[in-house]
């Protein structure tokens, strides 16, 4: 198979798979769709539909008073996995205004509002520079504003950065610091200027902290109600109780403020807390071992 055949192919199943997302999350669709979305011919539009319906006949029916292709009610995705979670997703991308609609394959949006969060300024300029030297494994100096109160003042540092990482409100990159001698974050929104990048003198492989993960166990909070506990059980998608997530060590101290697991023992209101950790001694002395 040629380069431009698998292409071709491929793009014939995406568009299919556009038309298969479109009847389970929108219930509905037409050729318009597929045009608008993919540029093609409305004959081409045509083709496409045709080919699902042979696909999976009992998943669509035209309606001719609506003039549109709608899904049966004996509907079952043929080619996706229906994922909540992406499209969730990508509804909150546009409510937040980071993406246009027409980047997503949703039609019908739904009316959608997001909490406010003050966004972190990242310049694009500093990232390219960061994302060149962890492909080019070169070390890059930076002028890097801290919160430290031993360092109260911009200053530069030479660092060599390896990943990027993110505690869900702000993006650090993960970086050896050769003025601290250890591996640790910086807040990017915080690196004030880069300047010439050298050699990496340190190996990517050397930061334990971010290639060790941590299991960490999740169980409804004890002090619930039972039937609250069964609740969170289902919101949680635990079986037996129980769930667990695998987290770098590296960023198990942001997982452990982002779920408030530091105060969910301590808090009188367990409903505000809705779950604890189980493996509550092996998880206090994986989050010692973290260098921040």
């Amino acid at each position: 198979m040629t380069e431009t055949t698998r292409r071709m192919r491929w793009s014939v199943e995406n568009r299919l798979e556009f038309i298969e997302f479109r009847l389970y999350w929108d219930g509905w669709m037409n050729r318009s769709h597929i045009v608008d979305q993919f540029g093609v011919s409305v004959p081409q539009a045509s083709t496409d539909l045709a080919r699902y319906q042979e696909l999976a006949p009992d998943n669509l029916e035209y309606d001719p008073k609506a003039k549109r292709f709608r899904a049966t009610d004996r509907f079952v995705p043929r080619l996706l996995k229906p994922n909540a979670e992406r499209y969730l997703a990508q509804l909150k991308a546009v409510a937040d205004d980071v993406i246009a609609p027409l980047d997503t394959w949703i039609g019908d949006f739904p009316e959608a509002g997001v909490t406010p969060v003050p966004a972190r300024r990242v310049d694009p300029v500093l990232l390219q520079k960061f994302l060149t030297a962890i492909r080019g494994q070169r070390s890059i100096s930076i002028q890097y504003q801290s919160m430290n109160d031993s360092r109260p003042e911009p200053m530069w540092r030479e660092i060599t950065p390896h990943a990027f990482g993110s505690d869900g409100l702000r993006w650090h990159i993960r970086a050896y610091c050769h003025l601290e001698s250890k591996f640790k974050d910086f807040i990017i929104s915080r690196c004030l200027q880069v300047g010439n990048m050298g050699p990496a003198r340190i190996e990517a492989n050397k930061d334990t902290g971010w290639f060790t993960y941590f299991n960490v166990v999740l169980i409804p909070n004890p002090k619930l109600a039972p039937a609250q506990q069964r609740t969170i059980e289902l919101d949680f998608g635990m079986t037996e109780g129980r769930t667990e997530i695998r987290v770098r060590q590296a960023l198990l101290y942001y997982l452990d403020k982002r779920l408030r697991l530091d105060v969910a023992e301590k808090q009188d209101r367990p409903k505000e807390t809705p779950i604890v950790v189980a493996n509550r001694k092996d998880y206090d002395r994986a989050l010692k071992t973290i260098v921040y």
